[in-house]
């Protein structure tokens, strides 16, 4: 029975199992963005007429594109753009957001008020679109790119936040840790984060998606970071027109932006409550 018991507890967890697939395809994905450039060191913008939309080769792996570039190095470019990116976006968005939360929460009354307009005001207007206005306004600009998707997700972030707040700062071991004298640093990191910390991540990790897919669709539609930069939505629209000829070229980024977005997905998905 010992025995038993023993060997059920080591086996891992089917409810883990989603986690740990979606770290391990991020963490290989990371790693090919960051080896390639140094094993295999090719200048992403260096293009070669004579090997236009050639299939995989030995000088080229992955084969070239419409211009003869190496979509090896292409592709390692775009891995590392698209999750600096997003996690440059959601870092901005998760620090305002969360703090802003804890503050509406905790001062209640017409803070909270103000705050919560400030919030639905931002949600009265569609998140793609507001993204789409200041992208035409600064194109070309990543500070504006990403701080455009930053402004969207800050929303999600400030009213989790909010309403877990609220249920934490009114339970009796709150109200107990002020009576004995514990000031707002020592509640937020001993009642507040512990419960916020879990959720947080999970909107980060769902934030970190629809970042990497609104900068993906900015680019697919010309309105985001601009020509010879390695993008995975640019450089589908670059290789649309060529579908035809070489299916298994165009299919690399999308096939990438699926593993992205599945990666994070599991990541999410996969965390415990």
């Amino acid at each position: 029975m010992n025995l038993e018991l023993a060997v059920a507890n080591a086996a891992p967890k089917p409810r883990n199992l989603p986690h740990f697939i979606g770290y391990s395809i991020l963490a290989l994905l990371v790693g090919f963005a960051v080896l390639v450039p140094l094993l295999w060191g090719v200048d992403i913008a260096k293009q070669d007429y004579s090997a236009i939309l050639s299939m995989p080769v030995s000088g080229h792996p992955l084969g070239t594109d419409h211009l003869g570039r190496d979509m090896l190095a292409r592709l390692a470019a775009a891995i590392r753009l698209s999750l600096g990116l997003a996690l440059i976006s959601v870092v901005t968005a998760a620090i305002p957001g969360v703090l802003l939360g804890i503050l509406a929460a905790w001062k209640g009354g017409g803070t909270d008020k103000c705050l919560g307009l400030v919030a639905e005001m931002f949600l009265a207007l569609p998140g793609l679109l507001l993204v789409l206005l200041i992208v035409a306004i600064f194109p070309g600009s990543f500070i504006a790119l990403y701080g455009a998707v930053a402004l969207v997700l800050w929303i999600e972030y400030f009213r989790m936040t909010r309403a877990l707040s609220r249920t934490v700062l009114a339970s009796p071991a709150v109200a107990a840790t002020r009576l004995l004298g514990f000031g707002p640093l020592y509640i937020i990191r001993r009642h507040l984060w512990p419960e916020l910390a879990s959720v947080v991540m999970t909107i980060a990790a769902f934030g970190a998606a629809s970042s990497i897919m609104a900068i993906a669709a900015l680019s697919f539609v010309s309105v985001g970071v601009r020509p010879p930069v390695a993008e995975l939505g640019l450089m589908i629209t670059e290789l649309l027109p060529y579908f035809a000829e070489a299916p298994s070229i165009i299919a690399t980024p999308i096939l990438v932006i699926f593993l992205i977005i599945l990666s994070l997905m599991l990541i999410a998905g996969g965390r415990k409550p």
